[in-house]
This record gives structure tokens, C-alpha cells and sequence, in this order.
């Protein structure tokens, strides 16, 4: 095995299965766990903390290996998106940028308190990228709208899509402009977001 396909194994045993709540309890592929999937509901500290832990350990590794955080731009999906929204505004706020896509956080989560504080002392912040489908019977897409507003509210600088009946579920467009704002945030001033 190549040392790079170890790391890649490595990094896919981050998710691994666990109890989760939402499910009585059954075994499943998640980043951490919730009381339930609503946004009226507390956040599963304990889990979340152990898994960003792990992460940090990967973001340490790749620090190591020579990349900077301010060229490091940490994002997911659905669950994935608010692990990425924990480990870039707690943990690691000095990233180039975090993206959640069909994503939210709990109404009273800890980040929210995270972002105002770093704000309110001058400290740099993420910048958030957010999409979401307007189809979306999962995660609602009011759920991500809130998230956002919060966030912009608290001081960080957000952008949010919405994506007319997407479900949820990615969406060409959406990564179309997901590529454009992270070529955006990682070139060299003198490339525009098409490479040239």
C-alpha cells in the first residue's frame, strides 16, 4: 500500500459507526451524534469534541506536510457541514474558508457564541460559504437560512444559495459555484477562478 493510500484510509476511518440517537440508538456512518434532527434541540458535545479532535489531528498532519491553514478550506454535507461549521469557527478559525452544504446548526449551538466572541476581540474568522435546496425534507432549507443569518449576525462573512426544489441532495450548479468560490479563495491573486 502507497503511502498516500494509507492516508486516504486513514482519513476515511474518521467516520466510522456509532450509536446514533436519531436512529434508537442503531449503528451508523455518522461524524458524531444528535439528541434528534431538529434545530430546536441541544448539540451533542461530547461527540462532536471527540470527532473534532480526530479532524484536528488530519489538519495537523497536513500542516506538517507543508500546507498552510490559510490555504485550507474545510467543508461537508449535511452532518458533515456542521462538523466543518464546529472545527472552523471553534477550532481552527485562521482557514482560508469552511462550506456546509444542505447544513445546520442547533438554534443555541456553541458556535454561534464562538464566532461573536472571536469578532467581538478583532480575531479572524472564516469566511462561510452555504447551500441548500429549497426541497429539502431532511434538513429544511429554513434550518440552513437561520444558520447563516445567525452567523452573519454574530460577524462572519456569509454567502447562502438556495437551490429551487433541490432535495436533499448536491446539485451540478451547486458545485459549480462551490469550485468558483473556493478557486476564489485558494489562487494566486494574478488567476481568476477559470485557472487563467
Amino acid at each position: 500500500m502507497s503511502q498516500n493510500s494509507t492516508k486516504i484510509q486513514q482519513k476515511k476511518d474518521l467516520v466510522h459507526f456509532r450509536p446514533y440517537t436519531p436512529m434508537r440508538g442503531a449503528l451508523s456512518n455518522v461524524w458524531f451524534d444528535r439528541y434528534k434532527i431538529s434545530h430546536d434541540c441541544l448539540e451533542h458535545l461530547e461527540s462532536i469534541d471527540s470527532m473534532a479532535n480526530s479532524l484536528g489531528a488530519v489538519i495537523q498532519e497536513e500542516i506538517r506536510a507543508g500546507v498552510p491553514k490559510h490555504r485550507m478550506i474545510i467543508g461537508g454535507f449535511s452532518m458533515g457541514g456542521a462538523m466543518a461549521l464546529h472545527l472552523a469557527c471553534r477550532y481552527h478559525p485562521d482557514v482560508a474558508g469552511v462550506f456546509a452544504l444542505s447544513s445546520f446548526l442547533n438554534k443555541d449551538s456553541v458556535v454561534y457564541q464562538a464566532v461573536e466572541e472571536r469578532a467581538r476581540a478583532g480575531s479572524p474568522l472564516p469566511e462561510l460559504f452555504q447551500g441548500h435546496g429549497t426541497g429539502d425534507e431532511l434538513v429544511f432549507h429554513k434550518w440552513g437560512e437561520e444558520t447563516t443569518a445567525v452567523l452573519k449576525k454574530a460577524g462572519m462573512t456569509t454567502t447562502f444559495h438556495s437551490f429551487p426544489g433541490l432535495q436533499h441532495q448536491l446539485s451540478r450548479p451547486e458545485i459549480e459555484l462551490l469550485r468558483s468560490w473556493i478557486l476564489t479563495k485558494l489562487l494566486p491573486d494574478s488567476l481568476d477562478a477559470s485557472g487563467q
